[in-house]
């Protein structure tokens, strides 16, 4: 009589690792020499990619490969079944010769969930055509409806041990990075502290939206739980010693405190960190948020609470008082839109920071140059980025990411140094405690954007560009700086494609997001992989720039382009 297993009784919990399969088709007809290769290659292709990508806390993904040839529904059976038990869920064909689809791969492929991320890298090879074998299963794959990627790139036609180009290896990982941050966000959660976000319709938690596009839950926290753990002491006392302590030894000089009512409220502030951090980690979450305003901070009619800065700060950073660690996206007021911004944006960078900018004040070409003019630099660098271009100031009093204090690979001394927490601006903030502030040097390259929502189409959509840092003369950053808020982080960045007045009139919300490390193939797999619409209405860009955008899939060409293409999946 059969019976049922029973499963250990576990007590920790722990969040499913994306995994990558790696295999090849192939023909039975062909020279054993042949299979030699091709099953070679798939050994090439898997180390490829294990040597390249990595989880935001510094893991590699694993990767496993089958020598098993899929040559027809039998080896398909095979290497579906290898792959279901190491737990797969991205697949990555790596054909070298000719292979009839749907007797092997598409027989494979079938036995996975639609949505699994599918790619195709091939050489461009004339001898045993597994360009050949790409381009049939691409188009089979596309008729029925199935997004696939192809990656028809580079190796040599002969030799046992082919190893592909630097070209072909980056598309391929660039798309792996996409399908690792598609898998790795899917069934995760983050964690929101509040309601809606300041009354700003562009940042709700559009719960039912987000878990269908991104397999992403939102978990909601009322702030009362984190105001009454904080008055609990719901904390570790030496460990808030070990946070000031550092903050100090790093910082300490430029901390402003007034008095002991000062310093209480600046150890308030990093008691949240320490709360929130253990609340996140006990819920497995990869983000989260915090509504300082209204509630928290600001009304009067309660007693209002210290800023979040610090805390939001370093939840942002890639190190705290305990060393490096990886940084865990945190949207200041609970703008939730801006948090999925950033964690696609840390995931596809490998782990860089994010960074949370208020779209703050656009500087227009001659309205830089005017102000330059007026404080009496109007020769000072004639032919500055700046100067041609203009810049948007983006500062906001929250979720300014420590690392952005420098450039990447500066040390956490040489970061924190250029840190100041002056007061909380008292009208905006009754609270008090201390905010974060720096200027961001130039030359950061990177992508800028934001996701918004649509229930017209019921879509996602992302507005970006590629994106620069630009450096101001000191008197000049001073005048900007003290246009919006001097006590709060600046980082000034000038869009690659779009004019300044493109910029101020197409931004989707009075927040947005920058992260180095990525370039616009790895965002736009991603983009198609989520099903998220790819916005740049910037009339300098085309369309398509070989070698820095994706190739378009062939199932958008044939469905009238992107936008129609997603939006027909959508349905």
């Amino acid at each position: 009589m059969a019976t049922a297993k029973r499963l250990p009784l576990e007590t920790k919990a722990t969040a499913k690792t994306p995994v990558i399969g790696v295999f090849a088709t192939g023909d039975p007809r062909i020279d054993q020499a042949s299979r030699d290769r091709a099953v070679n290659i798939v050994e090439m292709a898997a180390n490829v990619i294990a040597g390249g990508v990595k989880l935001p806390d510094g893991t590699s993904v694993p990767v496993v490969y089958s020598p098993v040839l899929v040559d027809g529904e039998r080896e398909a059976d095979i290497v579906a079944r290898q792959f279901q038990a190491e737990g797969v869920d991205i697949l990555v064909c790596v054909p070298d010769t000719w292979a009839f689809p749907q007797l092997g791969l598409i027989s494979l492929v079938s036995q996975f969930p639609e949505e699994t991320p599918l790619n195709l890298t091939c050489g461009n090879s004339g001898p045993r055509p597994g360009v050949v074998l790409t381009h049939a299963a691409n188009g089979a794959f596309s008729q029925y409806g199935r997004l696939v990627h192809i990656n028809v790139g580079t190796w040599p036609d002969t030799g046992q041990n082919p190893q592909m180009t630097p070209a072909t290896a980056k598309s391929l990982i660039d798309w792996v990075y996409a399908a690792v941050t598609r898998q790795a966000i899917r069934g995760r959660r983050v964690v929101i502290f509040g309601h809606d976000s300041m009354g700003m319709e562009t940042a709700l938690a559009h719960v039912i939206p987000t878990r269908q596009t991104f397999g992403l839950e939102i978990t909601r926290l009322d702030m009362k739980l984190l105001a009454d753990m904080l008055q609990k002491k719901a904390y570790d006392a030496k460990e808030l010693e070990a946070l000031r302590a550092w903050l100090f030894e790093h910082v300490g000089p430029r901390i402003e405190i007034r008095d002991d009512a000062d310093r209480e409220r600046l150890d308030q502030g990093l008691a949240m960190y320490l709360i929130t951090r253990d609340l996140l980690k006990d819920l497995n979450a990869v983000g989260g948020g915090f509504m300082n305003q209204l509630e928290w901070g600001s009304d009067r009619r309660g007693i209002p609470l210290p800023v979040a800065d610090v805390m939001e700060s370093l939840f942002n950073s890639s190190f705290d008082h305990n060393g490096p660690k990886p940084p865990l996206p945190f949207a200041t007021e609970a703008d939730t839109q801006a948090l999925l911004t950033m964690l696609a944006f840390t995931y596809l960078g490998g782990g860089t920071p994010p960074l949370f900018m208020d779209f703050r004040k656009v500087w227009e070409p001659w309205e830089i140059n005017q102000l330059a003019d007026s404080l009496g630099m109007g020769d000072v660098e004639p032919d500055a980025l700046w100067r041609r271009k203009g810049l948007v100031d983006g500062n906001n009093s929250g979720s300014a990411s420590f690392d952005w204090a420098g450039k990447p690979g500066d040390s956490v001394k040489e970061l924190l140094l250029r840190v100041s927490m002056p007061q909380a601006d008292p009208d905006y903030f009754p609270g008090g405690g201390n905010s974060v502030t720096f200027i961001t040097p130039g030359g950061i390259e990177g992508i800028a954007g934001r996701l918004g929502y649509n229930t017209l189409s019921g879509l996602f959509s992302l507005i970006w560009d590629e994106a620069v840092t630009v450096d101001l003369p000191e008197k000049l950053a001073h005048a900007v700086a003290n246009t919006s808020n001097p006590t709060w982080p600046h980082t000034w960045v000038v869009p690659k494609y779009a004019t300044m007045g493109e910029y101020k009139q197409f931004a989707p919300a009075n927040h947005f997001h920058m992260n180095w490390g990525l370039n616009p193939a790895r965002l736009e797999y991603w983009m198609d992989l989520a099903n998220v619409l790819s916005a740049t209405p910037w009339q300098a860009r085309p369309s398509y720039i070989e070698g820095v955008d994706r190739p378009t899939p062939l199932l958008y060409i044939q469905n009238g382009g992107e936008a129609t293409a997603k939006m027909l999946r959508k349905r």
